[in-house]
């Protein structure tokens, strides 16, 4: 067969390859999943997508003679190349099978809110190697998923994604707390007021849950405003 003919069938199986590769990533990524279910599935993409490229690549340069020449070689002495390859790819092929214990094990998922090594954050993208965390100030922290797999992580919605939104307000001693307990309830009648100190002033925390953390913020800002307003209306602040 002619070289050029060996290179137009090279290009035709590269070129059905990728077509083959983003029709299956594209199939897989249709699906509206829950969370648990989304993480698996988003790994399990990249691998079958990677898997089928490499396979398609494989494929192609064999068509070559001198490519399956060289091949031949190598595999003749394959026991060395894989001891080298072992050893040079140890950690990313450790990341690797990190990230699918992750992604079936599920000691996080994607939109987590985790803490890790004292970081906290979102979790955003879990790939083949590394998991990227959306920080509170919308910095990434990039983090091997060896380390995730062998660290421990504090998962603060692993059981249930709700938040509780929680504001804590200094009030004089001399107020009558009773009084301002009953005007916090008013203004937060979904959640719940409590006295938490009498040291120097007095402490009044008001909680209430939400359906995520993201939402919690809101909300212990709107508690802020409303509690605020009330207390001066009630001319517990002057």
């Amino acid at each position: 067969m002619p070289l050029w003919h060996r290179l137009v069938v090279v290009g035709a199986v590269l070129l059905v390859t990728g077509i083959v590769a983003r029709l299956v990533d594209a199939r897989i990524a249709r699906r509206d999943l829950d969370p648990v279910q989304k993480t698996r599935y988003r790994v399990l993409r990249r691998t079958v997508a990677t898997s089928v490229v490499f396979v398609g690549l494989l494929s192609a340069l064999l068509v070559i003679p001198q490519v399956r020449a060289v091949a031949g070689g190598l595999l003749a002495s394959s026991a060395v190349i894989g001891l080298v390859i072992g050893f040079a790819s140890q950690r990313t092929i450790g990341n690797f099978v990190a990230g699918l214990m992750i992604a079936f094990t599920q000691p996080l998922r994607l939109g987590d809110r985790v803490e890790v090594g004292g970081e906290g954050g979102v979790v955003e993208e879990i790939g083949l190697t590394y998991t990227f965390i959306r920080a509170d100030d919308d910095t990434r922290l990039v983090i091997p998923n060896e380390k995730l797999a062998s660290d421990t992580i504090r998962n603060a919605t692993i059981r249930a994604r709700h938040a509780l939104a929680e504001v804590s307000l200094q009030v004089p001693l001399e107020q009558d707390l009773g009084r301002v307990v009953e005007v916090l309830r008013a203004a937060a009648p979904d959640g719940e007021v409590l006295v938490t100190g009498i040291e120097g002033n007095a402490t009044v925390t008001v909680r209430e849950w939400t359906p995520d953390a993201a939402t919690a913020d809101r909300v212990a800002s709107d508690l802020r405003l409303r509690a605020h307003e009330r207390l001066r209306a009630a001319g517990v602040y002057a």
